[in-house]
């Protein structure tokens, strides 16, 4: 919001001054407003920002006062022509916010005031002649007083000047870039896209959004929609732009989550959060089931801490978003057996019972030997979720980090050429194992056999050849387990490569979930190719 606004001018007599301000008195002190309030800043200390040095003329100027509550926009402007005093006519328009206040959507229009009255300046003098030429206009003074009150009130502001210049002002809301979607994402919405979206939105939008059920991820979401991944992931990213999705974690019964600091709020039952929860996590008894697939849940997440303002002039009008997320269908699996209302007891204890360590199977099984079915009255999944979008959790994600790898990235070697040379190595380490003297010894071990079949006896022919054919399957057997043993170290190698770019330390589970389609196990199972004790699983 607006505190104040001010026109200054640079005097060659008396220097930097403030010819108009609103509301009176919010810069200097005049001799008509002694009995108002004191002024937002103090002049003296800022008048040599307000029009600074020429390096800064015809540019964008923030000045913080010194007791750090209020901030000070400005654009000074430097127009120069022989028929100024010094040949030069300098001005200022500044605005003053407060300093907590993004100052984003204000600098626009600081720079859109400064322009506008300098090109009006060079087109007939308007600055440089007030008060001394009286046509009929309206005093700069009064204009400044309606576009502080039109930009506070309605966010905008037209005003007309003279016959041929009208002050035209938009106050935008500012939104910062939307953070990157990767395909490991759950779109949650916050808004029921069901009420807003027309045939005139965007058609890949028009295809995901039906898809955006708080359970769906991005890779999955693109695959019900037949849409491709990077597609996806843009028409996402416009509507978390617009603050109409958030971004959270896939999940996984075999997941960690942690608590926040937020935890307090929920036991304290701030602002009823267990009542929220109680009546977003409880499985409805079979009485209520018709209901529970007639309607969707709705969980208020203005509790959840953001920096987004829909408003830059007042952002406290803004309305309270909603996360929809359809409801259960429902199965057997869904139906409560029992209409028994979970207690505030009982779910605080849920909640305040995650821990670094414990998987949400693990956490289920606590609850169940403590005699509490979780599973029968609780929707787990909503219930970590409630606690992620609260701030009463977060995800503990799950990194493996190689001692190799990181070593080899820390060395500037290439590992894709390191790899494939331990693999070439593992391949051949068959062929690798024989010697010249082994080739000798089986040419002469040969030699003794044909020399052992051509002098026995007709009589044991058929016995000795029993004996070579035993022989034969022996070491055939022993070129299969050769070779066998050959293809493991292939295929270790190959899948050390699949595996290497996941292993430094900076890419969780989820992405490699995701991207390689394997389960957690599959990971394990995977990275036991590379040496033992060469990697460590680390979980923040």
């Amino acid at each position: 919001m607006i505190q104040g606004i001010f026109y200054a001018r640079f005097l060659p007599h008396e220097g930097t001054k403030i010819v108009a301000q609103s509301p009176p008195g919010c810069i200097v002190v005049t001799e008509f407003t002694p009995h108002l309030k004191p002024p937002l800043v103090d002049f003296d200390i800022v008048q040599e920002y307000i029009i600074p040095r020429k390096a800064f003329f015809n540019r964008f100027v923030t000045v913080n006062t010194p007791d750090g509550k209020h901030s000070i926009l400005g654009f000074p402007v430097s127009i120069p022509h022989e028929r100024y005093h010094r040949n030069e006519f300098i001005f200022n328009f500044g605005l003053v916010i407060e300093s907590d206040v993004d100052q984003i959507p204000y600098e626009r229009l600081v720079c859109r005031l400064a322009v506008t009255f300098a090109e009006m300046e060079r087109q007939n003098g308007y600055l440089s002649s007030e008060g001394q030429v009286d046509d009929g206009r309206r005093p700069i003074e009064s204009l400044l007083e309606i576009v502080k009150e039109d930009l506070n009130n309605y966010g905008e502001c037209m005003i007309p000047v003279d016959e041929g210049n009208t002050i035209n002002m938009k106050l935008f809301p500012y939104h910062a870039p939307p953070p990157p979607v990767h395909g490991w994402h759950v779109p949650v919405p916050k808004t029921k896209f069901s009420e807003i979206v027309d045939s005139t939105w965007d058609l890949t939008l028009q295809r995901i959004i039906p898809h955006v059920d708080g359970v769906n991820d991005v890779r999955r979401i693109a695959w019900l929609a037949d849409v491709s991944l990077p597609l996806t992931q843009c028409a996402l990213q416009h509507l978390l732009y617009y603050d109409t999705i958030l971004l959270l974690d896939m999940f996984f019964f075999g997941s960690c989550y942690a608590l926040r600091p937020g935890v307090h709020d929920f036991v304290s039952n701030r602002a009823n959060l267990v009542d929220e929860c109680a009546a977003y996590v409880s499985i409805s008894p079979p009485s209520n089931v018709e209901n529970m697939t007639s309607s969707t849940a709705s969980l208020n997440i203005s509790g959840m801490a953001s920096n987004r303002h829909h408003s830059a002039a007042d952002p406290s009008t803004t309305p309270r978003p909603h996360v929809e997320i359809p409801s259960r269908p429902t199965t057997s699996s869904t139906i409560s057996l029992s209409s028994t209302k979970v207690s505030y007891y009982q779910l605080i204890k849920l909640m305040t019972t995650f821990c670094v360590g414990r998987s949400v199977m693990e956490w289920v099984r606590l609850h169940q030997e403590a005699g509490f079915d979780v599973l029968r009255h609780v929707d787990v999944r909503r219930l970590v979720q409630f606690g992620v979008i609260k701030g009463f959790l977060y995800r503990v994600h799950k990194y493996a980090v190689s001692k190799s790898y990181l070593s080899l990235l820390a060395t500037g070697r290439r590992p894709g050429v390191e790899l494939a040379r331990s693999t070439n190595k593992d391949k051949g380490k068959g062929k690798e194992a024989k010697s010249p003297d082994d080739d000798g010894l089986e040419m002469k071990i040969s030699r003794r056999r044909l020399n052992r079949l051509t002098v026995q006896d007709d009589e044991n022919e058929e016995d000795e050849g029993d004996d070579d054919r035993e022989d034969d399957d022996d070491e055939e057997e022993e070129e299969d387990d050769d070779d066998n043993g050959n293809a493991y170290a292939y295929d270790a190698g190959k899948t050390r490569r699949k595996m290497q770019r996941y292993v430094d330390g900076r890419h969780s589970f989820d992405q490699i979930i995701t991207e390689q389609n394997l389960t957690d196990a599959e990971i394990m199972r995977k990275l036991k190719s590379f040496d033992p004790g060469d990697v460590a699983i680390l979980y923040r």
